[in-house]
């Protein structure tokens, strides 16, 4: 009868170390209470006492028994998915409770369309978060002015959403920061000057805001920066050489802002493979330099102010896939062979006097 009434009591210990802590449950069961999903019941799982098993979307720590994770998107694979037909769909705002989870490693509420409010400027007091991803929401106010407390942060995603304001000053203290997507917000304001501290960041995807400013050179001095989209802001002043001498810069999109002068000559060298400077008011003739290095998949200079003719070195380029020159004050000679051999019209319309195949042929001296 002893030994029954021990092995009871040790399975309960057991149970009990093993379930999330009551606190982690009412604060998930707080932050549910202010979202409303009205089709699909992800929520109808987090029913019990323990949250860490079972609960749509929510992981914990193996060890702490601490929720660590909330993984809700509203576009997935996931069976529950499929078997409604459609993506998910949800109301409401980001409850203050969510900072209660004082172990989470990642926010992910994603894709879900009808989510507003604000984010809650206490997430800036969770130390162990990595991950913050909102997109795809209908969340307004501010990024959290105090975002640069949260050291461990890599990913930092609120596109698509309502964010205005200003970055943050101490957005650039975010020293783990690798992936930074701000785009198709009300965002307003310059680059901080300084962002060049993210020393980690791989990916800088701000379009489609109100940013205005110049690019601060800073940003050049990213080791590991591979994807530069700023476009349809705007910026304004020279593009930076600088930018052709970045090591792994691979996407480099500046189209549809304010930018002037010459386009350096860097970039015809570099190791950026999408360009698109299209829709500025970049002056000067497309420069010289191209050869063996220059690897374009897209090369897009439509909608400027560029004059003169088409650079012959372009034809020693070792590979354009698609080039956009229309809609320029460009004349003369359309060169001859690759890259050239596989581009429409499209490529050289709305020139001054541009000739040549595809376009009309040239007038014999």
């Amino acid at each position: 009868m002893k030994l029954n009434v021990f092995v009871l009591l040790l399975l309960l210990l057991v149970s009990t170390a093993t379930c999330c802590p009551p606190s982690d449950r009412r604060a998930l069961l707080a932050f549910r209470a202010a979202l409303h999903e009205p089709y699909l019941g992800i929520f109808n799982s987090w029913t019990g006492q323990d949250c860490c098993h079972n609960w749509y979307g929510v992981s914990c720590d193996s060890l702490t028994h601490r929720v660590a994770d909330i993984n809700l998107r509203g576009e997935s694979e996931d069976p529950i998915f499929e078997r409604a037909h459609r993506t998910g769909y949800m109301t409401g705002h980001i409850a203050p409770a969510i900072c209660d989870l004082a172990r989470l490693s990642a926010i992910t509420i994603a894709d879900w369309k009808g989510i507003s409010g604000e984010i809650p400027t206490c997430i800036t007091r969770l130390p162990f978060l990595r991950t913050l991803d909102l997109i795809g929401n209908q969340i307004s106010g501010g990024i959290p002015n105090d975002i640069g407390r949260l050291h461990r942060l890599a990913v930092l995603n609120v596109a698509d959403n309502r964010i205005s304001g200003s970055i943050p000053k101490s957005l650039t203290n975010l020293s783990s920061l690798m992936h930074l997507d701000l785009r198709n917000n009300l965002i307003s304001g310059v680059i901080p000057p300084d962002f060049g501290r993210l020393t980690m960041l791989s990916r800088a995807l701000l379009s489609g805001n109100r940013i205005t400013g110049r690019i601060p050179e800073s940003l050049t001095r990213i080791y590991r920066l591979a994807d530069v989209d700023l476009s349809g802001n705007q910026l304004y002043g020279p593009i930076p050489p600088s930018l052709g001498r970045m090591a792994v810069l691979a996407t480099l999109n500046l189209d549809g802002n304010k930018f002037s002068g010459e386009i350096p000559q860097t970039l015809m060298t570099s190791s950026v493979m999408n360009l698109n400077l299209s829709r500025n008011m970049l002056q000067g003739k497309i420069p010289e330099g191209f050869g063996p290095r220059s690897y374009f998949t897209v090369l897009d200079l439509s909608y400027n102010n560029l004059k003169g003719p088409i650079p012959r070195s372009i034809s020693g380029a070792s590979f354009i896939g698609h080039l956009d020159l229309s809609h320029n004050h460009l004349c003369g000679r359309i060169p001859v062979g690759s890259p050239f051999s596989h581009l429409e019209a499209a490529s050289f319309m709305y020139n001054d006097c541009l000739c040549g195949k595809p376009l009309r042929a040239c007038l014999k001296n």
